[in-house]
């Protein structure tokens, strides 16, 4: 795949799961809904917030930085992406459970941290 297709697809999936979190959200109540009104909220908040932090992480990993080859900067945004946007949604769980406390996401963000460490020391295990 180019990196015109990819990042072609990964505009559009983005734009879609945009609209499809506006959808949900317009349309599910949160009073009224069962566990699938809140699975769809948390899964296209997830694949939104993935597909807006890769985009956004691989235009400066590439574009601003120039650092990597557009390969390495496609990987390392993806992962980092999908970090944060698992980091937003235990986030918002923890709100919506009342379990949300600084101290809570400070751990977090020091669990993957530590996660994001440990991947990156496997790559340079592996070169």
């Amino acid at each position: 795949m180019t990196l015109r297709a990819y990042l072609t697809l990964m505009i559009f999936a983005t734009l879609i799961c945009a609209a499809l979190f506006g959808v949900i959200v317009t349309v599910v109540d949160p009073l009224s809904t069962n566990w699938l009104g809140f699975a769809l909220f948390y899964a296209s908040l997830f694949l939104a917030v993935l597909g807006v932090a890769a985009i956004v992480g691989f235009v400066v990993r590439f574009v601003i930085l120039r650092k990597h080859l557009a390969v390495r900067a496609v990987i390392i945004s993806f992962r980092q992406a999908f970090l944060v946007a698992f980091l937003v949604i235990v986030a918002l769980m923890l709100l919506a459970n009342r379990l949300f406390s600084w101290l809570n996401i400070f751990l977090l963000i020091i669990g993957f941290s530590i996660l994001e460490f440990f991947l990156l020391s496997l790559n340079n295990d592996e070169r």
